[in-house]
């Protein structure tokens, strides 16, 4: 099975380098090709989940300890200078970040159905980033984790820049120079943790147990660790490319990069800085408790004031990631799965939403929503979909967001600081200005008169059905049965989080 996780990342690497060796002008072949690519990685990531769950059922989850028990673990010696390993392995919530990667690109590559211009350099991009987010979610070498985050947040600048929209090359730019900066905390917080920690090691799990690290070490380098991340994670005031870098991407990048490299941010910001620091967590949670509720009520204020569909979405996404660093600034088990649900969740819906939006655009050539107006009555189908995609933003029953935030907001409350309580409080009336913005935008895109220059326009090809029904069907079914996700994930999450609550004793 250890092979098979490799194989997860080695599958878009290959199509990158056969994609090389197609004609340039030969456009269907490079789509199909990465079609068959990321079908073929969907069903494999698919047979691992289901394989997972067996494994679950027969050693157990882990969940009763401090340490994570991880499946599949393969180890090889990579850097013996350093003692760098390629060590891989996946637990509950790994293998559930993968099966949100695997379907996301699937969608992603038919939303991109109608990309013409360098569509061989596009693609292979496209492949390049998704090879480098399936190594970061099987990674347990914190400097194999690195490689892999690099390779996964490199190539935007290309696709944005290149194939983007608008002020293009100033929202590629801006966004590159501020993830670099993000990334260079990283590695000075890695290389800190490699040096304080006395082990010659990156293990991450070895990282990670109890008395390594004095306080003082702990006091400096979780911000650090924790910044790093959560500049990915669109952490307040961290986040000012990130609506920029959604609005000017193209359809398939957008989907990737709110849908799942966002999501990078906050699994690095558990999985590295909270885990292996934990009384550092402890002495810098307030501030940080602070600084997410800007995320969510910012976020929320600033989609409100937006009639771009896309600038409604990335501040929608703003607002929508810092509930996953909410949840993890409660620092309950509830919290931080809810936390982790809202990842998936919040994958799932702007995964959904960008592709919308694409098409939309695709007929309309705009996305200012009072330019609009009467789509309904030509694009039922698209339009049906992005009122449910809107009403899983605002957390209808049913749908994955009510699952997610219900669980964070009883998690963040179940934590009996005042400050706490405060900033839940904060956190819940965001959602009806959540609910504003959606509706408000839905009206005056869809409802009343058709403007005549949009009467010849017609609905979703069958190949655009595709991806909208695959997450329509992705919403529903986490929003009605979310049990499997959650006891997937419980036996990563409660390691974790008994390692830092362990840390106040």
């Amino acid at each position: 099975m250890s092979t098979l996780l490799t194989i997860t990342w080695l599958i878009p690497t290959i199509t990158a380098l056969l994609i090389l060796f197609i004609p340039k002008d030969n456009h269907m072949g490079v789509k199909w090709l990465c079609l068959f690519s990321t079908a073929l990685n969907l069903a494999l990531v698919i047979y691992l989940t289901i394989a997972f769950q067996a494994s679950v059922a027969e050693i157990g989850t882990g969940a009763d300890g401090s340490q994570i028990k991880l499946h599949w673990t393969q180890v090889v010696q990579w850097i013996p200078m350093m003692n760098i390993e390629y060590r891989i392995g996946v637990d509950g919530l790994s293998i559930l970040m993968m099966l949100l990667t695997s379907l996301i690109i699937f969608c992603g590559v038919l939303a991109s159905w109608g990309v013409k211009e360098q569509a061989k350099e596009f693609f292979i991009l496209l492949m390049v980033l998704v090879a480098g987010v399936f190594g970061v979610f099987i990674s347990f070498d914190l400097f194999t984790f690195f490689v892999f985050y690099e390779v996964a947040v490199l190539p935007m600048y290309m696709l944005i820049g290149i194939w983007g929209t608008g002020n293009k090359e100033y929202a590629a730019m801006k966004l590159t120079l501020m993830l670099v900066a993000g990334s260079s905390l990283i590695l000075g917080g890695m290389m800190g943790l490699y040096y304080a920690s006395g082990l010659d090691t990156f293990n991450m799990l070895e990282l990670a147990k109890p008395g390594l690290y004095s306080a003082s070490f702990q006091q400096w380098a979780f911000p650090v660790l924790f910044i790093g991340f959560g500049v990915l994670g669109a952490l307040f005031p961290f986040h000012t490319w990130s609506p920029d870098g959604h609005a000017s991407a193209p359809t398939a990048v957008s989907m990737l990069h709110a849908g799942v490299l966002m999501k990078l941010g906050g699994y690095g910001c558990l999985r590295v800085a909270m885990y292996i620091l934990p009384e550092g967590c402890m002495y810098w949670k307030d501030l940080f408790l602070v600084l997410v509720t800007f995320n969510v009520v910012y976020g929320a204020w600033g989609a409100i004031k937006q009639t771009d569909l896309k600038y409604i979405t990335a501040y929608s996404s703003v607002s929508h990631c810092g509930f996953v660093l909410f949840g993890l600034m409660a620092l309950t088990f509830i919290g931080v799965q809810g936390a982790m649900l809202q990842m998936i969740s919040h994958g799932l819906m702007t995964g959904l939403f960008f592709a919308l939006i694409g098409m939309i655009y695709g007929r309309t050539h705009t996305r200012i929503v009072n330019d609009m107006g009467g789509l309904l009555k030509n694009m039922p189908f698209l339009g049906v979909s992005f009122i449910i995609a809107g009403l899983a933003g605002l957390g209808l029953p049913g749908l994955s967001g009510f699952v997610a935030e219900a669980t964070i907001f009883v998690g963040s409350f179940a934590n009996t600081g005042m400050l706490n309580r405060v900033c839940t409080f904060l956190a819940i009336l965001s959602i009806i200005i959540t609910a504003i913005y959606v509706l408000r935008a839905a009206n005056a895109m869809l409802n009343g008169p058709l403007d005549e220059k949009y009467a010849h326009l017609t609905d979703a090809t069958f190949v655009e059905r595709i991806p909208v029904i695959l997450l329509l069907i992705a919403l529903f079914g986490m929003g009605i049965a979310p049990g499997w996700i959650i006891k997937l994930m419980e036996g990563a999450v409660a390691p974790m989080v008994n390692n830092i609550l362990r840390s106040v004793v």
